[in-house]
């Protein structure tokens, strides 16, 4: 196989990649029929730019959709034969449709994107320039988000706050599951086995060397936002929960300091009732103390259910998603 050394700043290590390689780019799709045109429109155009050093291949993912979405991918396969599908036999989630996507994509390197055209396909080159240059991952940040809600703008970065002062591993802001994972990561990615996951935490668990792209991120070409705020919240606390167990830890904590609070109080209790005699009213501080730790207790055994839930999906061993066809691929 012949190979490529490009010209690289003199503090930069060189890393031969093969002169042509194959980019995969894996598209999660549910009831997203009239977005299919116009996503393969813009692709063709980026993919003219790199060739013929850049094979682009586009894998679809049909998380069940019920519209047209599998019948206008495959209508578009007829004519480009680089265009794949894999359905799945129901709704399993962007998450299950993501990993599904990792499991079947077989380029050089592989980028999850979003069909609605908002993760800018333009800078895909320069993504992939900085892996021909070294880069085993390529983060491409949001550097304006307006066309976003105040509410998601707000809920988001309340979570990576959260989240990055609770991980062990934290995760750069405003960077979702558009970026370049080279083929080593990806292999690695494919040997975890969580089964209730936010892939983009483990994108960044597994380490290896990242570069970062930035963009604006667009207004949504076509269709609806599928991501309501009840899944949102659910992707969070399986982030969260999937990512440390510090908020078990917090409780040890905590229940230590209002231990430690409990007995002292008794202790005043027991030498004011010794020197001053049994004090009848206080009905209103009992109830708010029985109140205040019945709450912090019920709070704190949900935290507990949290993980154990999860636990008890992952010893049941039950496949993340489950494959009804596939199109176009070599399996």
């Amino acid at each position: 196989m012949s190979i490529v050394k490009l010209d690289l700043p003199a503090n930069s290590a060189v890393v031969d990649r093969p002169k042509k390689v194959v980019l995969t780019l894996i598209v999660p799709v549910y009831n997203e029929q009239a977005a299919i045109g116009p996503f393969l429109d813009e692709m063709a155009r980026i993919s003219a730019q790199m060739a013929p050093a850049v094979q682009t291949d586009i894998l679809f993912v049909n998380d069940g959709s019920r519209d047209g979405t599998e019948f206008t991918i495959r209508s578009y396969m007829q004519a480009n034969p680089r265009i794949q599908l894999v359905n799945l036999s129901r709704n399993f989630g962007k998450e299950a449709a993501l990993c599904a996507g990792l499991d079947h994509a077989d380029g050089d390197a592989v980028i999850p994107i979003d069909v609605d055209l908002q993760d800018e396909p333009s800078i895909i080159p320069e993504m992939v320039a900085k892996w021909r240059n070294g880069a085993e991952v390529v983060n491409a940040r949001r550097t304006d988000r307006s066309s976003d809600s105040w509410a998601k703008r707000t809920t988001a970065t309340a979570f990576y706050r959260v989240f990055n002062y609770l991980s062990d591993y934290p995760m750069p802001s405003d960077v979702g599951d558009f970026r370049l994972l080279d083929r080593q990561v990806v292999d690695v990615l494919r040997t975890l086995g969580e089964r209730t996951r936010l892939n983009k935490t483990l994108f960044n668990w597994v380490g290896f060397k990242a570069e970062e792209v930035t963009f604006e991120r667009k207004v949504r070409s076509e269709g609806q936002s599928k991501m309501n705020f009840w899944r949102l919240w659910n992707m969070a606390l399986d982030g969260i929960i999937g990512s440390t167990t510090k908020p078990l830890r917090m409780w040890t904590y905590i229940g230590t300091i209002l231990g430690l609070m409990s007995l002292l109080y008794a202790t005043y209790v027991f030498f004011s009732t010794l020197m001053f005699g049994v004090d009848v009213p206080g009905y209103a501080s009992l109830i708010l103390l029985t109140l205040t730790f019945g709450g912090l207790n019920l709070f704190a055994i949900g935290i507990l259910g949290e993980y154990i839930g999860r636990i008890l999906t992952e010893v049941r061993e039950r496949p993340m998603y489950v494959i009804h066809s596939i199109h176009g691929t070599s399996e």
